[in-house]
């Protein structure tokens, strides 16, 4: 069985398909199990309507929408279809889906908005995975009146008009309730505006299982709970502080105590055994009155920062730290101490400014402007293609581990082969936590767990993970008003969830 945790590119399904018939199934025999899995989707998920108005285009997903008209009405459903491609256009396996729905005496109608009115549920079978321009009339009048039917949508594979590889709409997009996908999961589905377009997702493999081959190689996995049980075993009995880390947080310029405390208490939060922060004399007092638990070196110089740095195993740096001579010099001490790095914030920006290379085994988190800051582009063409932008990232910075935060955080690598690890997709998370200090949170998170499993992959992908679980953990009772200092704390029970 495919996994729901490995995504593809359109390609790459299309050519599972072909392997698939190659190998003895045939591509009706696809098409109906297609169908079937349907079916039993839009019956679980609308188990008391009785009609349906099946929107049908020219090709395989038009097929589909024919075989699953067929099989509704077989069992004791009302299925009518709404054609916007001709049938009598159609080829190959969906002209047989189209003669084998006729024969059981099935109803086809030209589409008209109208119809929509009157059924309890519309099927979108418009357009499957090829598109890879602006959708035209008349499909693009048809995805407008279903958006405008004001009934429940269940897309077959993908919403039509979503870009099946980048999640961008192509001028007009089907908006579904609930999208089921076959055979694999498709990147546009998670990326861009794919969540919001594919409502809640499903999934059936048809039966086809991607070889070992190269060019099934999946574009990116899904993180999970496991992600942070895989970082965070569960502690010995015996254990004590010293052996969970000690992490030094470099940043807080002049006024800025507040996102060096909030990496501080991530960290704390996360586990780490012991927490430093150097900062400006002038923000101490702030930061240890509000968390006395943090150890506070006061920093005029750089030259005071060696005997911080020595004594930690972990240096996250960036928060607050500002762009000054002061916030230079330091960036230059913690560039060359040799340990495990955590980049952020204008630490970042100064990496940009002055064209540097991250050390190999940094984990650097970037949002989307300083990441465009990073590649020397503008943040609208990063947000166009996340992917592209973080495999450039990846090897801008050779052996770093990328975090590419946003709506559906990615994390890269290369590792000094020809590819690096699976680029990985968070999609958890939610808009209550597009506030002031998220970022600060994160980066202490990833460095408190950075110290404990001593692995920057690992530890990337379980600060994420457990960043975003917190964060849908608070907007469960409110989407505004979510504060970072509640998200850091609600950290602790997204790192101790029983196993």
């Amino acid at each position: 069985m495919s996994s729901p945790s490995l995504l593809y590119s359109s390609e790459q399904v299309r050519a599972l398909d072909a392997y698939a018939i190659e190998h003895g199934t045939s591509g009706y025999t696809l098409m109906k199990r297609a169908a079937e899995a349907a079916l039993r989707a839009l019956r679980s998920r609308w188990p008391t309507a009785m009609s349906l108005a099946v929107v049908t285009g020219g090709g395989n997903n038009g097929g589909d929408g024919y075989v699953l008209a067929r099989f509704a009405q077989a069992a004791g459903l009302s299925a009518t279809v709404l054609a916007v491609v001709p049938p009598e256009s159609l080829r190959g396996d969906a002209r047989t889906a189209y003669d084998d729905f006729q024969s059981s005496e099935g109803q086809v109608a030209s589409f008209s908005a109208a119809r929509l009115a009157h059924c309890d549920v519309i099927v979108d079978a418009l357009l499957g995975t090829g598109l890879t321009s602006a959708v035209r009339a008349p499909v693009a009048d048809a995805i407008a009146a279903i958006n405008a039917a004001g009934r429940p949508v269940f897309a077959l594979d993908l919403p039509s008009g979503l870009n099946a590889d980048s999640g961008a709409v192509m001028g007009v997009a089907v908006r579904a309730d609930c999208t089921i996908s076959f055979v694999a999961l498709k990147t546009g589905l998670f990326l861009g505006d794919g969540p919001e377009y594919a409502g809640r997702l499903l999934f059936d493999d048809l039966e086809v299982l991607p070889p070992p081959e190269s060019r099934f190689r999946p574009r990116l996995e899904r993180l999970s709970d496991h992600d942070i049980a895989l970082a965070l075993p569960p502690r010995r009995r015996q254990a004590n502080k010293g052996e969970f880390g000690r992490v030094l947080i470099v940043g807080g310029g002049a006024g800025m105590p507040g996102a060096v405390r909030l990496a501080g208490e991530a960290c704390l939060r996360v586990g780490a055994g012991l927490v430093s922060v150097a900062t400006v004399p002038e923000n101490l007092p702030a930061i240890a009155a509000g968390r006395p638990e943090l150890i506070v070196h006061a920093l005029t110089d750089a030259a005071q920062l060696p005997e911080p740095l020595g004594a930690a195993d972990v240096v996250a740096i960036g928060p607050g730290l500002g762009r000054s001579l002061w916030a230079r010099a330091l960036l230059a001490r913690v560039l060359a101490c040799g340990k495990p790095l955590v980049i952020d914030a204008d630490a970042l920006n100064l990496l940009a400014e002055e064209q540097l290379v991250a050390p190999a085994g940094a984990v650097l988190t970037p949002h989307p402007g300083e990441a465009a800051r990073l590649l020397g582009i503008g943040t609208e063409a990063l947000q166009a293609d996340r992917m592209s932008a973080l495999a450039r990232l990846a090897a801008r910075h050779p052996g770093a581990v990328i975090v590419l935060k946003g709506a559906g955080t990615l994390i890269g690598a290369t590792n000094g082969r020809a590819s690096g690890p699976i680029p990985v997709i968070c999609e958890r998370g939610n808009p209550g936590m597009a506030a002031a200090g998220m970022g600060d949170v994160l980066t202490g998170a990833i460095a408190g767990i950075l110290a404990q499993c001593r692995d920057p992959w690992l530890a990337a992908r379980a600060g994420v993970m457990a960043h975003a679980l917190a964060g849908d953990e608070l907007a469960r009772d409110r989407e505004r008003g979510i504060l970072a200092l509640e998200l850091a704390e609600a950290l602790t029970q997204c790192v101790n969830r029983r196993r």
